[in-house]
């Protein structure tokens, strides 16, 4: 069984997707420490032909709180702007409504915190292409904040007798292969390949939210680009 853990991001990159796409079951691993200026809950969308960085509002939010304890503002006025923003920038883009209804769905959810949104995120576009991962939320199963850093990890993947575990290739210098093979269970990373699709004009900006490329390519168009990576 091919095994997955990442934190939540709020619209992540289509790296994320590649990754929940070639495993069989994918932990969001919603009990660690929040991230400042991390990408639980920011990212990048195309507007006038740039990526500018929206940023989701946190109430209180601190390194030392786990993500799963980072609450939402009880003003809402945010969602709005946020959404307005969207529209303005890809209302002409081909794909714009199935898009734009999605994250509707998403950011006027009743979520109070952050992991809640970001799960939601998530799981909306995956069900939208079709994606068959079997998501499980890591702090409502395996309750083991006790360990640490890779062997965490490496407790979850027993506990779930993964075979493969497969992580992103920026954790590539955090895990030793020696101590996963130790217990049967193969670690590859995943590498994301070069990639394009058209955007308004002929230049490309690529590294955007997933929103950029739903908001330009078909659900076929899509599947091709989660093919583009590399196990290493």
């Amino acid at each position: 069984m091919k095994l997955a853990i990442m934190q939540p991001y709020i619209f992540p990159y289509l790296g994320y997707y590649q990754l929940v796409s070639c495993v069989d079951k994918f932990v969001i691993y919603d009990d660690v420490n929040y991230i400042n200026k991390g990408w639980i809950n920011r990212n990048n969308i195309l507007v006038n032909g740039k990526a500018f960085l929206f940023t989701i509002p946190l109430k209180n939010a601190s390194q030392n709180r786990r993500i799963n304890e980072t609450e939402l503002p009880e003003d809402h006025s945010w969602k709005s702007k946020f959404l307005k923003t969207v529209e303005m920038s890809y209302k002409k883009a081909p794909f714009f409504s199935v898009t734009f209804s999605l994250l509707n769905d998403v950011i006027n959810s009743n979520a109070t915190h952050i992991h809640q949104m970001a799960i939601s995120s998530i799981r909306i576009i995956a069900d939208y292409l079709g994606l068959q991962a079997h998501f499980v939320t890591g702090s409502a199963v395996y309750n083991n904040s006790n360990l640490k850093a890779q062997q965490r990890i490496l407790d979850i993947c027993c506990r779930e007798q993964a075979s493969h575990y497969i992580n992103p290739i920026g954790g590539m210098e955090l895990y030793s292969r020696e101590l996963f093979e130790a217990e049967g269970i193969k670690i590859s990373f995943l590498k994301t390949g070069e990639y394009r699709y058209k955007q308004f004009d002929s230049q490309f900006t690529p590294h955007l939210s997933m929103i950029d490329v739903l908001m330009f390519n078909s659900r076929e168009q899509i599947a091709a680009l989660l093919k583009e990576y590399q196990l290493v």
